[in-house]
């Protein structure tokens, strides 16, 4: 028996919530408005601007990861995603809708899952660009506790190079 996308992101989440129905929403809008499918590399970019359960959806359905570089965190708090195809350079943003109706957190899933997709999120093309290809970057051991961060992470202070856990950072107060 082969399981539905919704017991996919069901079973990787841990739960049923809605939450994960809005993410799951926000993916089926996308392949039926830009006809992206599961993304082996980095096909296809999901930039998120929550970190809410609606990404676990996002991973599981099209393959966005973090780890691939293809899952972006952009965090502004908002119920938002934006799905860009590399192969075509089509994209889409959505955002969630407010909620104005008072709803249990059951019957706020099943409406979640049961609306149209334009009932749930408002669409618009994205305002930023497409993300550049995730790179692979030089380790660089920090000289002040010696563990090893990617190069762009490192910074220089008093003449020494240290990770972001060492640096300490200095303000005037503005």
């Amino acid at each position: 028996m082969t399981k539905t996308d919704w017991e996919k992101a069901v079973e990787f989440h841990g739960h049923a919530c809605p939450g994960l129905a809005i993410g799951f929403k926000a993916v089926k809008a996308a392949q039926e408005k830009m006809g992206i499918t599961f993304s082996s590399d980095e096909e296809v970019v999901c930039v998120t601007e929550n970190d809410a359960c609606g990404i676990d959806a996002v991973q599981v359905l099209t393959g966005c990861t973090m780890g691939k570089g293809n899952l972006i965190y952009r965090g502004t708090g908002k119920m938002a995603f934006s799905f860009f195809n590399r192969k075509n350079g089509d994209s889409l943003r959505m955002i969630a809708k407010p909620f104005t109706r008072e709803m249990g957190r059951e019957q706020l899933q099943e409406y979640i899952l049961n609306s149209r997709a334009e009932e749930i999120f408002t669409f618009m093309k994205p305002a930023f660009s497409l993300p550049d290809q995730a790179r692979i970057f030089t380790s660089v051991a920090c000289e002040s506790c010696g563990e090893s961060a990617p190069e762009h992470k490192i910074r220089l202070q008093d003449g020494y190079k240290v990770c972001l856990d060492c640096f300490k950072e200095y303000s005037r107060g503005w």
